[in-house]
């Protein structure tokens, strides 16, 4: 944080204002690139891509607010005819925390298609919106 204020007071000084940034220019993104999170009345939604990954080989963890989901991919290839190995590992992870609080009685679900991992947390219900009925006076 304290960085960011720094570059932003450097980018600020007379000698760089001819940049005219703005704030939602300078404003550092605190949602991971391939995470989406939605919500309808009773759900909060969060999509993570995992292309290529086994849901076998995704860790999902949620814990006073804030979700981890990591992965790993190995991958090896060997050719004893031509002397050929190759070994590859990817790795992902996001980190992030849910706007809103969620019912811990409820268990998320997780489900995985087409390398989009949707986990689905129930609303806690204080958090759900109440509808007010209007009577005629």
């Amino acid at each position: 944080m304290a960085r960011d204020l720094a570059l932003r007071n450097f980018w600020n000084m007379p000698a760089f204002r001819w940049f005219d940034w703005d704030d939602e220019e300078m404003a550092v993104s605190t949602m991971p690139s391939g995470l989406s999170i939605s919500e309808d009345e009773k759900n909060v939604y969060v999509e993570a891509a995992v292309p290529g990954i086994n849901p076998e080989d995704v860790e999902i963890t949620f814990d006073k607010g804030m979700l981890w989901i990591k992965g790993e991919k190995k991958e090896t290839e060997e050719d004893k005819k031509k002397k050929y190995y190759r070994s590859a590992t990817t790795t992902f992870q996001y980190k992030t925390m849910l706007p809103i609080e969620v019912d811990p009685t409820k268990e998320p679900e997780a489900t995985s298609k087409n390398g989009i991992m949707k986990i689905t947390f129930a609303k806690h219900p204080q958090t759900q919106p109440k509808k007010i009925k209007v009577k005629a006076s």
